[in-house]
């Protein structure tokens, strides 16, 4: 890789070598910091987003990943892991937990161990688009490659 590419985007790449998955990243520098964003910058439905979201559940930070199209129920998170209260994080924990900015945090790579449950609306799709590392940097990926590399449970995460 270039020395043009961001370091966070290269530990991604790597870490999905690692897991057999070919990580092909692309740059969009106006930023896909949105499921909104990332879905005109790439030209797909917004459903194809993974937006990576980082919560305590009884104080334990887990992951989901939701479709852009949905919202995440915060109760239904917190029954999915086992616990009673679910709530946000900051950015702080979150680079901590993950060791990625808001925004960027890739399905894998992170700097720590997490549980992780996946929205099953990402399924319907060949594929979807998850952030690599940094704000203006995504990869496409097969819905089950990206299930099975996180080791996620598919589980109903959906508001409403």
């Amino acid at each position: 890789m270039s020395d043009a590419v961001h370091p966070n985007v290269v530990r991604v790449v790597e870490a999905g070598r690692a897991l057999g998955i070919e990580i092909v990243p692309r740059r969009f520098p106006d930023g896909t910091k949105t499921a909104a964003d990332a879905a005109a910058a790439i030209g797909v439905d917004v459903g194809q987003i993974v937006k990576s979201l980082v919560f305590a559940v009884d104080g334990e930070i887990v992951m989901a990943y939701v479709s852009g199209a949905n919202q995440l129920d915060e109760s239904k998170l917190a029954e999915a892991a086992g616990g009673a209260r679910c709530s946000r994080v900051d950015a702080d924990a979150v680079r901590t937990a993950t060791g990625f900015p808001i925004g960027g945090v890739p399905p894998f790579g992170h700097s720590t161990q997490l549980r992780v449950f996946v929205d099953p609306d990402l399924l319907q799709y060949n594929e979807v688009w998850a952030a690599a590392g940094t704000w203006n940097d995504v990869f496409p990926i097969a819905p089950n490659d990206l299930v099975r590399a996180s080791g996620a449970v598919v589980t109903d995460l959906k508001r409403g």
